[in-house]
């Protein structure tokens, strides 16, 4: 039995490493993770479950794992058709944190978010804004590398 600490969110492992997707209720976790899921082989490498609402992460030799909840292994909510069962990934590193309806989130984020510390781990993470599409969002972080920061004005 799993006695690391449990969080409320959402890991899709991405060809290696998993994004960890948080944020409040109805924020858009499984969704986004049901459409990572569906863009393997097209825009995305391999990619597959891990856990859905609820995840075990903990830190090992400085990584963050993450486990699905027992109960709630290979199961994602789907909105409108409810839960459904999908292979999954019984643990994944995490390799970036995204935060859903985050206040935080800006068009040019400042240097001191885009990093977070996660049981003691400090990860890369991408901030949504509220009512944000994550997922073109997602995938440009994913394909692309950062650039010089804009001229100040």
């Amino acid at each position: 039995m799993t006695t690391s600490p449990t969080i409320h969110a959402t890991a899709v492992l991405i060809g290696a490493k998993a994004v960890l997707i948080r944020g409040p209720s109805g924020s858009g976790k499984s969704t986004l993770a049901w459409r990572l899921i569906r863009a393997s082989g097209v825009a995305l490498p391999f990619t597959r479950l891990v856990a859905d609402d609820r995840c075990h992460i903990e830190a090992v030799a400085s990584r963050l794992l993450v486990r699905p909840a027992p109960a709630l292994a290979g199961l994602i909510e789907i909105r409108g058709l409810g839960i459904r069962r999908l292979p999954y990934e019984p643990v994944a590193q995490v390799g970036l944190v995204v935060d859903l309806a985050a206040a935080a989130a800006a068009r040019i984020p400042a240097h001191d978010v885009e990093t977070v510390e996660v049981s003691g781990i400090r990860l890369p993470r991408l901030l949504a804004a509220p009512g944000e599409e994550a997922l073109p969002l997602l995938l440009a972080w994913l394909g692309t590398v950062p650039g010089a920061s804009p001229p100040a004005n």
